[in-house]
């Protein structure tokens, strides 16, 4: 029974259910899947990884592939915009009561994903632009789980936390340390599952494989709907 409380008490919420781990497991879960979507989908870019476009559009342009490459640039603004929007609707909205402002942040990637579904392989800069901007949207708006920062849309974040965690309780024996390395080595697997799965899919499903990332994300939604009588409580929580 106790070994069922603590499994319980580490998946479930924390602070508030933004932070808990089931959530954010879900939320990486669906990043991979959709990094993996894009790349084998539409036409090899990546959805989060904006490192790995860096790197390809450099490499083409060097070589005076300049169409291909400049076609790397596009997810890469957009990702920047969701950034940038993801940050202003916090700042403005982050003491709205009907809808929490993450909520609302989720609808609209899953708005995006269903559309993204529906097009076809002639508009994949279009796709790729969109599934980028709501990437940023979700990697700006989930920071934190357990209170440790982390990203739901990549690794290599994660990799040097998860890694510096464990080193340090190598030295210090702090269980909280290892508790940290634990929860960055969960995440990286769960993206990585995601990734797997949502390649394998895409391949057999193509376009409309996306549409995955906007079930899991309507769980999220609701999930995150269970905090509403918590906040109406304690309205400072809505804030965060």
């Amino acid at each position: 029974m106790s070994d069922q409380v603590s499994i319980r008490n580490y998946i479930t919420r924390q602070k508030q259910m933004s932070e808990s781990m089931l959530l954010n497991l879900l939320l990486a879960f669906s990043g991979g899947f959709q990094d993996a979507y894009t790349y084998i989908v539409r036409d090899k870019v990546f959805a989060n990884a904006q490192t790995g476009n860096i790197v390809l559009m450099s490499t083409y342009l060097m070589e005076g592939k300049w169409q291909r490459g400049f076609m790397y640039l596009f997810p890469i603004f957009s990702f920047m915009l969701g950034i940038f929007i993801s940050d202003n609707v916090q700042h403005r909205f982050r003491a709205a009561k009907k809808l929490h402002w993450r909520q609302g942040i989720v609808l609209a990637e899953i708005a995006i994903m269903l559309v993204v579904g529906f097009l076809p392989q002639s508009v994949n800069m279009l796709a790729n632009c969109m599934i980028s901007f709501a990437c940023a949207l979700q990697v700006q708006s989930f920071k934190k789980v357990h209170g440790n920062v982390y990203a739901n849309t990549m690794c290599i974040g994660n990799l040097r936390s998860g890694v510096s965690a464990f080193s340090n309780y190598l030295r210090t024996r702090d269980a909280k340390d290892l508790g940290k390395a634990r929860d960055y080595i969960v995440v990286i697997v769960v993206f990585a599952l995601g990734a797997g799965i949502g390649g394998n899919s895409s391949l057999i499903f193509g376009e409309k494989t996306i549409w995955t990332s906007a079930v899991l994300l309507l769980i999220c939604f609701l999930m995150m709907g269970l905090d509403k009588r918590a906040d109406d409580k304690h309205p400072e929580r809505g804030n965060l």
